[in-house]
């Protein structure tokens, strides 16, 4: 059983990458403001952790995107240097 703070919600997958960064940034100086109760607090850290971990999902799907796109033109070359 995976609690919400482990798996994010289908709400926050559906941000982009750009959408869930900014909302992060938001989160954080609100954090970093003070004034706000400690369950709000907690609250703010809890959807932080869940915005950092969409962030961290989109730039791993976009490394793996480079990754395969640099190996394909790899594969390419190679094999137009063998024919």
């Amino acid at each position: 059983m995976t609690s919400e703070v482990e798996q994010p919600t289908a709400m926050s997958e559906a941000l982009g990458y750009e959408q869930a960064r900014d909302e992060l940034i938001e989160v954080v100086r609100r954090l970093e403001a003070g004034g706000t109760t400690l369950e709000e607090s907690l609250a703010l850290w809890e959807r932080g952790e869940e915005l950092a971990k969409v962030c961290r999902r989109r730039l791993d799907g976009a490394r793996a995107r480079l990754d395969a796109a640099l190996a394909e033109e790899e594969a390419a070359d190679e094999d137009e240097e063998r024919a």
